[in-house]
């Protein structure tokens, strides 16, 4: 080995003693191990009867760590004035609220999927009915579908319905460097919110409950997971314990069995969203209103959240330039061409030329979508085209 070769090599060696040494010294255990399974796979290739020493050592290691007391091992956080669980050391909130007990509109969903959202309220409502049967209502539930479909909304809207606000967990954050706290931070939530009878919503689960044949997270990971798959499979009747995943082949299959119910979020069909423009342009409905359709045809293909953030954007023109609201739709139709299908772009083609902003000749030559074809819906154009004709 060359002399800056073994250079190299000795200070990646301190790198990682140092930052065993520091673990060592803060009593964290769980940390520890997670740290010398990396350095197993670090080192497998350059000196594998290194990485063989500490696999053994970290072997036997682990008799003791098993199944849920992953979750229950190292100091038990502390509540903020017995209220939400908090992390010990940053005395950050572990949980966001949002309390819509005073009323939020339904969320814009297709009907079998609000049906089944309204049957879970019904359950919730009427256990006291079910339970005369010895049948217990829907414990548990996934939401599954892409970003910006409604799931967080729908998850709050049911909470309302039953009358509770919504206790959001969101793994992203409450994950820490040093897995030990990430599980004490999860007892914490779950405990909490078993003792209040809560709606809990675990957003982003596949950011924790990945599948256990990755082979890229470690045993001390792996065993988290079994143990928030026993926290679901036991959830009680009396909360409601929700999750949300947008990366459902992330998931670990054994959580698909665990709850009661899973509910599958689409992207938006043509009907809802005009149903959304119309409800996100709120007071200033009305003076959208001659190109409403032609707005909603633009959108096509766009998630909820997207739909919200253009219609919130054109009110925003509208208000502080001045300009006449079916010139700004007719701006952004024009500029959104390029990212819809070909049935979205006939569409819009056919609502531009129901607008009567545009010739069809213009229309063509922004949409693809022939004169001929665009004739064929909306009959001759009442604009005056090249060489004097109508229907130009």
């Amino acid at each position: 080995m060359e002399q800056k070769e073994y250079t190299d090599e000795l200070r990646l060696l301190e790198d990682d003693f140092a930052s065993l040494a520091r673990l060592s010294a803060q009593e964290s255990f769980e940390d520890i191990r997670l740290l010398l399974a990396k350095l197993i796979r670090k080192y497998r290739t350059r000196r594998p009867e290194f990485a063989e020493r500490i696999n053994l050592a970290l072997r036997s290691s682990q008799t003791r760590s098993a199944g849920a007391s992953i979750l229950r091992r190292g100091m038990q956080l502390e509540s903020k004035d017995q209220g939400m669980p908090v992390d010990a050391d940053s005395r950050m909130s572990l949980i966001r609220v949002f309390d819509d007990r005073a009323g939020l509109p339904p969320p814009l969903l297709s009907p079998e999927l609000l049906k089944q959202i309204q049957g879970i309220v019904r359950e919730r409502k009427e256990r006291a009915k079910l339970a005369a049967h010895g049948v217990r209502p829907t414990r548990s539930a996934i939401l599954v579908g892409p970003p910006g479909v409604g799931k967080s909304l729908s998850a709050r809207w049911l909470a309302s319905q039953i009358g509770k606000p919504l206790w959001v967990l969101d793994l992203t954050t409450v994950m820490s460097s040093l897995l030990g706290k990430t599980g004490n931070n999860l007892r914490a939530v779950f405990d909490h919110a078993k003792a209040n009878e809560a709606v809990l919503l675990l957003d982003e689960i596949d950011s924790i409950a990945k599948r256990r044949s990755d082979e890229s997270d470690v045993g001390e990971l792996k065993r988290l997971v079994t143990a928030i798959l026993q926290e679901v499979d036991a959830w009680p009747d009396t909360g409601l314990l929700l999750a949300a995943t947008n990366h459902p082949e992330l998931v670990d299959p054994a959580l698909w069995r665990r709850f009661d119910a899973i509910l599958t979020f689409e992207m938006s069909d043509p009907a809802t969203i005009s149903l959304a423009v119309r409800r996100f342009l709120g007071g200033d409905a009305q003076r959208f209103e001659p190109v409403l359709e032609l707005l909603a045809a633009s959108l096509r293909g766009n998630s909820l959240s997207d739909v919200e953030r253009a219609v919130t954007s054109l009110r925003r023109r509208a208000v502080l330039e001045g300009t006449d609201p079916s010139q700004i739709v007719l701006d952004m139709a024009t500029q959104h061409v390029e990212l819809l299908d070909k049935p979205s772009r006939l569409n819009l083609a056919i609502e531009l030329a129901r607008s009567k902003a545009l010739s069809h000749n213009k229309i063509q030559s922004l949409t693809g979508v022939a004169r001929d074809t665009i004739r064929k819906y909306t009959g001759p154009s009442p604009i005056i085209g090249r060489g004097g004709r109508k229907g130009a």
